[in-house]
C-alpha cells in the first residue's frame, strides 16, 4: 500500500489489496488492511504434534488444514464500472 500511495495510486479506489495472517497492526494502517486470518497457536500446536507422531511412530508427512476466515476492513472495494 506504501508503493501505491507513492505512486500517487488510490487503495482501494484503483486497487484492492489483501494480506494474508492477519498481523495486530493490520487494522492500524491507512486504510486499513483487508487481511486472511489463521490462528497461529493452533498451527503451532499442530505442528508440534505431527513432529512428535512422527518421532515416535515413523509416520509419514501429510495435510492439515487450518481454518481461516476473512476479515474485511477498507483496503479492498468492488471493481470500478
Amino acid at each position: 500500500m506504501r508503493a501505491m500511495h507513492e505512486a500517487g495510486r488510490s487503495v482501494p479506489a484503483e486497487a484492492s489489496v489483501v494480506g494474508f495472517d492477519d498481523v495486530r497492526e493490520a487494522d492500524a494502517f491507512w486504510p486499513p488492511l483487508t487481511t486472511v486470518h489463521q490462528d497461529f497457536g493452533q498451527v503451532g500446536r499442530l505442528c508440534i504434534e505431527k513432529l512428535l507422531l512422527q518421532i515416535d511412530s515413523a509416520v509419514g508427512p501429510g495435510t492439515t488444514i487450518v481454518p481461516t476466515h476473512l476479515v474485511v476492513r477498507a483496503s479492498t472495494a468492488s471493481p470500478p464500472s
